[in-house]
């Protein structure tokens, strides 16, 4: 390459870019820059023989050996290029923000005491040059290495394993607006937490636009688990540990800190370490979590909190792991995964020992419970990472998996004692089962004098002359009956026979649970039809939307059930929605599945459909007649068209505001008995097109069999215009690549061919949105992707239900700002139209 093309590609009066520039002789220097264009990428030079070699690197360079930075080679800049910062004007090459990310010089690692630069373009030509980095930056051994069978300009750029190498790194790191928040760590840390807040009410922090703060609730009621008989593992679970201790809920406003226990106990008093660690916060917040003592090995265990008041001994610690309120705003309806990890920036930001994020893995259950075997834990908690928070229910989203058997019991009386053994000589001990009171056996085992001597005291008042039981209770020793009002915990080998417990030992006082609520715990077997319960109702923008047949099998061979499927739209409603508002819907219903007979509905029956459902009633040119739309805008609305049995969301191209004007020009790739690899050729042809022409596109998968190209137009053009530009691209690309492509819609016209649809660009004609599930197998998504994806790697069955939530934690919404971008058509279309005119 030479200057030739870099001065062929720019037009120097209207950018500040150098034009050229002399190398200063016996340094050799490298400079990064940081390129915000239409893709963010980072641009990394090596003045070579008074000029700048070039490569952009997407993800930017990394000191971490273990990443292998693609960096694709480009045209040589002059040397004066080395300095250049700005903004290159819309409409030149490069059009976008350029600031100097790094800058030193460097060394070839292995010379050979010839010409710098005849060894440089040297090891360039092998395919492999080795540099020693010096910058602020940058530092130590990289190898730059070419691909082989890849594209001519497909390079990799590595850093060797030396003294400054590390084990994580992201380029994004180190900008200049990061660097500066490492310096500020506190005001960082609220920052990302109010930043995180706002994008939960979908208002930029930009914008001054007015919303509704919810305030703190006084009481929030835990979300309560089931217990199963067994660990397991699934991709679209997270498994936690079971502590063993108080569980509780602080709610914190302006530093003043209610701490309360799930039947409404004021723990206030009892934990004040814990209450003056939590109004700390910055924020108000409602937490989730569970008060505990540790030993040194980290466990947590009943006995040592119930002890820790007298002994002092342990670490008192304030274990949480849920979030239910932030700064004005409810997020029980947002997935798991996303309140842990606004949870877990609010704990770093207080950065208090007393107060623990407790911490989780992803899919590996069985693995996990064995480590918490080992460790003596007293199991495992398992949660549906897109599971909602649902407040005082006890479902199957949150199951526990114990290791040691342990069971809450009502004291419902007391022996008198014997030999050495003063007051109490054991407990007689109850439980309810179907609203009968039944007795499950004595518990001498772990009373001691201390004790023994707070049990008596508290249970002289409740002292009565009759048994609670209905049975006849045998004992050994005469009995003392109480009311059964105090609840205790005990560790226990078994249940006989005959429902009692087998060595049951004394663990302490459980003053955070009703006695109304203990009953006999009896894991479940944990299958399929456990998991989901066929029927349950969710409170959704404060409507009740019932969801029927959650069980039914809506893919029988991958057994995914349909409410497997509402969890999994509820987890990305906050990214599906913005592309749904104000866009009349075409509802595609599978009543009984991706298998059984499915059929379209675009009327909706308004008399049988919810008042608070939106719809809006159209004109259909087909028929004359009003058709009534539904329009979804939020998630109760979602969960009621996926209740319905519609799989895939089908969105019109246009909003209500501009109905005969789309936000997008498509264009469908769809593969008839192909192999997918055409596709993506054709894709990219596509793409270089419209790079061509100066317009930005975006790509995801169908979920079905090929792509969808998508071309931002701001409704500021009619669909004739947008399908006459889409099916001027997708002819010229038919023409570049006819063995492969068809613009034909027959199918017999295109067997082995690639179907470029350009008709999908009319009133009224739909494409499933990004984030849809589709009835195909494997219940696959429609997944956004970035340009660089699409490759001969690519499969549609990359993207599925299960994997969706955790890409998208990842790596953000792909397409967030897609509605920002204005790729000025007109110029284009007139073209076209006058082409197609003359």
């Amino acid at each position: 390459m030479s200057l030739s093309e870099y001065k062929k590609k720019r037009n120097f009066k209207e950018t500040t870019e150098p034009l050229t520039g002399k190398a200063v002789e016996g340094k050799h220097i490298f400079v990064v820059q940081r390129h915000h264009a239409s893709r963010l990428h980072y641009d990394f030079r090596l003045e070579i023989n008074g000029v700048l070699k070039s490569w952009a690197i997407p993800k930017g360079p990394s000191m971490n050996p273990a990443d292998k930075r693609l960096a694709m080679e480009v045209e040589d800049h002059p040397y004066d290029y080395k300095d250049f910062e700005g903004t290159i004007p819309a409409g030149n090459y490069g059009a976008g923000t350029v600031y100097i990310w790094d800058k030193g010089t460097f060394e070839l690692m292995n010379p050979d005491g010839k010409s710098f630069d005849k060894e440089a373009l040297r090891e360039l030509k092998s395919g492999d040059l080795k540099i020693v980095m010096k910058g602020k930056k940058l530092k130590g051994e990289f190898a730059i290495v070419k691909m082989k069978g890849r594209e001519e300009n497909a390079w990799l750029l590595i850093k060797h394993k030396d003294k400054y190498a590390v084990d994580e790194y992201n380029s994004e790191d180190y900008t200049p607006e990061r660097v500066k928040a490492q310096g500020e760590k506190n005001k960082a840390a609220a920052k990302v937490a109010k930043k995180k807040s706002a994008a939960i009410t979908g208002v930029e922090a930009k914008k001054k636009t007015t919303r509704s703060v919810q305030p703190v609730k006084k009481i929030y009621k835990p979300m309560l688990t089931t217990l199963v008989n067994e660990p397991f593992d699934d991709a679209g679970w997270l498994f936690e540990t079971k502590w063993d201790g108080y569980r509780a809920i602080a709610s914190v406003q302006n530093h003043q800190v209610a701490l309360y226990s799930r039947n409404e106990k004021s723990f206030n008093n009892d934990y004040p370490a814990v209450v003056a660690a939590v109004e700390k916060i910055s924020h108000n917040v409602v937490l989730d979590g569970e008060i505990i003592v540790l030993d040194n090995k980290g466990r947590s265990h009943f006995q040592t909190l119930q002890n820790f008041r007298t002994t002092g001994k342990g670490k008192l610690t304030y274990a949480v792991f849920d979030l239910l309120h932030l700064d004005g705003n409810e997020l029980q309806h947002l997935s798991l995964l996303e309140r842990k990890s606004l949870l877990k920036d609010v704990v770093a930001e207080l950065n208090d020992k007393t107060v623990r994020f407790s911490p989780h893995v992803l899919k590996n259950g069985k693995s996990f419970f064995e480590k918490a075997r080992q460790k003596g834990w007293e199991g495992i908690i398992a949660k549906k990472a897109e599971s909602i928070y649902e407040e005082g229910r006890r479902g199957m989203e949150w199951l526990k998996i114990k290791i040691v058997n342990e069971q809450e019991a009502l004291i419902c009386g007391y022996t008198a004692p014997r030999g050495s053994r003063k007051q109490i000589g054991a407990l007689v001990l109850g439980i309810y089962e179907n609203k009968q009171l039944k007795y499950i056996g004595h518990c001498g085992g772990g009373l001691n004098e201390a004790t023994i001597g707070v049990l008596y005291n508290r249970l002289q008042p409740l002292i009565s002359n009759t048994s609670p039981f209905a049975e006849k209770v045998g004992t050994n020793m005469p009995v003392t009956w109480v009311k059964p009002r105090l609840v205790c915990q005990v560790k226990f080998q078994e249940w006989t026979g005959d429902g009692h417990l087998r060595q049951p030992v004394f663990l302490g006082l459980r003053e955070d649970k009703p006695a109304k609520d203990v009953h006999p715990e009896t894991a479940k077997k944990i299958t399929m039809a456990t998991v989901i319960e066929k029927e349950r109702t969710l409170t959704l923008n404060s409507r009740k939307v019932p969801l029927t047949n959650q069980t039914k099998l809506y893919w029988p061979d991958e057994q995914i059930s349909k409410g497997q499927l509402i969890d999994y739209y509820l987890s990305v409603a906050k990214y599906i929605l913005p592309h749904l508002k104000d866009r009349p819907q075409s509802l595609h219903r599978f009543p009984n599945g991706i298998k059984g007979p499915a059929f379209y509905q675009k009327d909706l029956n308004l008399e049988q459909t919810p008042a608070w459902i939106k719809s809006v009633s159209l004109r259909a040119d087909s028929t004359g007649k009003d058709v009534d739309y539904l329009l979804c805008n939020n998630e109760a609305t979602l969960a009621y068209m996926v209740n319905l049995g519609c799989i895939e969301i089908n969105p019109w191209l246009s909003r209500l505001n501009s109905l005969d004007k789309p936000d997008f020009m498509i264009l469908d790739l769809d593969p008839e008995n192909i192999d997918f690899k055409y596709v993506v050729e054709a894709a990219l042809h596509i793409r270089d097109l419209l790079d061509g022409f100066n317009i930005t596109s975006f790509c995801k998968t169908s979920g079905s069999t090929g792509l969808h190209i998508y071309v931002p137009a701001a409704a500021k053009y009619p669909y004739e215009s947008t399908r006459l530009f889409a099916e001027y691209i997708a002819r010229h690309v038919n023409e570049q690549l006819p063995r492969s492509t068809s613009v034909v819609r027959a199918k017999s016209a295109r067997n082995k061919k690639v179907y470029i649809d350009f008709l999908q660009n009319s009133r009224g004609q739909t494409v499933a949105s990004p984030y849809s599930a589709r009835p195909k197998p494997g219940a696959t998504v429609s997944m956004p992707l970035l340009w660089k994806e699409v490759n001969e790697k690519l499969r549609i069955s990359d993207f599925n239900i299960h994997n969706s939530l955790q890409r998208l934690n990842e790596v953000g919404d792909l397409w967030h700002d897609i509605k920002s971008v204005k790729n000025d058509l007109r110029k284009v279309i007139r073209e076209i139209e006058s082409s197609a005119h003359a």
